[in-house]
């Protein structure tokens, strides 16, 4: 058990047999009063977010969640693959949990799946990926003293923002945090 006061951004701790990640935490002391702590917590297990403020003195079960790395086979549709480099045990999870960060993954890219009692409970995708173009959108060269920009569509479907220069069949470098065009590789 910890005391919620050392809550911090990224702790894991489960309440009421759900499991919850911080994303989140502020520590607010009134002039009177009990202090409370206001977090932003994400349901490992479903994925919802949720705001929920605790007193100062309440207590939360902490859980030591295990970290693989891991590396992605492939998607039958249904469910995505994955190889632990370590064992080579495989794992297979459905898709719906990685929602659009699907789209980042492609063959043999590796990742960080964390697990609870045997239970895959969260994924940690690396910070950049590389990505072939395969679509481009007809670009015109004109005003581009505002840095003018074009879409493009990768091998596995996500839509990037890039600038002008970068046509079909190159390799792009993106941002998984947020989406972005990073560099021409």
């Amino acid at each position: 058990m910890i005391d919620v006061n050392d809550l911090r951004k990224g702790v894991t701790f489960t309440v009421d047999g759900n499991i919850y990640k911080v994303l989140e935490y502020a520590h607010n002391k009134p002039g009177r009063g009990n202090a409370t702590i206001r977090t932003t917590l994400r349901d490992l297990r479903t994925g919802a977010t949720i705001q929920r403020t605790f007193q100062s003195g309440d207590r939360v079960q902490d859980i030591r969640v295990e970290s693989d790395v891991v590396e992605y086979l492939y998607n039958d549709g249904e469910f995505l693959h994955f190889m632990d480099i370590a064992t080579y045990d495989q794992h297979e999870l459905r898709a719906d949990i990685f929602g659009d960060d699907v789209k980042y993954l492609k063959e043999n890219t590796q990742l960080k799946l964390s697990s609870y009692n045997g239970e895959i409970i969260d994924y940690e995708l690396p910070t950049t990926v590389e990505h072939k173009v395969v679509e481009s959108e007809v670009a015109v060269a004109g005003d581009t003293a505002t840095g003018a920009t074009k879409k493009v569509t990768t091998e596995t479907g996500l839509k990037v923002t890039v600038p002008l220069f970068v046509n079909v069949g190159d390799t792009i470098r993106v941002d998984t945090r947020d989406g972005s065009y990073l560099t021409r590789v």
